[in-house]
């Protein structure tokens, strides 16, 4: 597990963002666990979550010219990467949508700079992989190409097939998606913490059940 895994998920935790409960995910299934990303809701919240993608991007080492940040969660998300980006001297635009084109003003479904040839979308998580469906259909419509996705986790967990979720983004759209942190480092990092070690076994048995062949 990576410091910057490590520190995001003590990030997480302390804010209440990291959830342990019965929660229904996009695929149907009841998860022991969730991260809420709209309580990352305050100024010091947001610099720090921009940081945390700002690392792993550049950790990444992949090559964009600009953030998308598709609507909703996706918005803050890129604005905060974009200013912790800017502080490392590493200035890109960035562009948002709307779920609905707007008829006045400056009109249309996006807002910002322009989609500019390579394009890195930003999200919370890949759940069924719809989002990013629908931002590479608006990258693709603007001529520009999908340089990459990073989100905050990897839940690690099968997607429509044998593949993880994230596997099938990659092989689909033939990208490559970053994470902050992933199912296999949050059962780390809970593993030392005595008062959710009850959470870990549920964790390992979900993992077991849900995991790609």
């Amino acid at each position: 597990m990576s410091y910057n895994s490590h520190d995001f998920l003590e990030f997480a935790l302390k804010r209440g963002v990291l959830q342990f409960g019965e929660f229904r995910t996009k695929a149907g299934r009841m998860s022991p666990y969730f991260f809420n990303f709209g309580l990352f809701n305050t100024g010091n919240d947001l610099t720090l979550l921009g940081s945390f993608y700002a690392d792993a991007i550049i950790s990444s080492g992949v090559k964009f010219d600009v953030l998308f940040g598709p609507a909703y969660k996706g918005i803050p998300i890129a604005v905060a990467t974009a200013i912790a980006l800017a502080k490392k001297n590493i200035d890109v635009p960035i562009v948002f949508n709307r779920k609905e084109a707007k008829g006045h003003g400056e009109k249309g479904l996006l807002v910002g700079g322009n989609l500019l040839r390579r394009v890195l979308v930003l999200d919370d998580v890949i759940s069924a992989g719809t989002s990013i469906t629908e931002s590479q259909a608006t990258i693709k419509s603007n001529g520009s190409e999908l340089a990459g996705v990073c989100v905050a986790l990897d839940r690690m967990e099968r997607g429509d097939g044998n593949l993880s979720a994230i596997q099938e983004v990659e092989k689909k759209f033939d990208t490559r998606v970053t994470s902050i942190t992933n199912l296999d480092s949050l059962i780390v990092f809970l593993s030392s913490k005595p008062e959710y070690l009850h959470q870990v076994d549920k964790l390992k048995l979900y993992k077991s059940k849900y995991r790609p062949y």
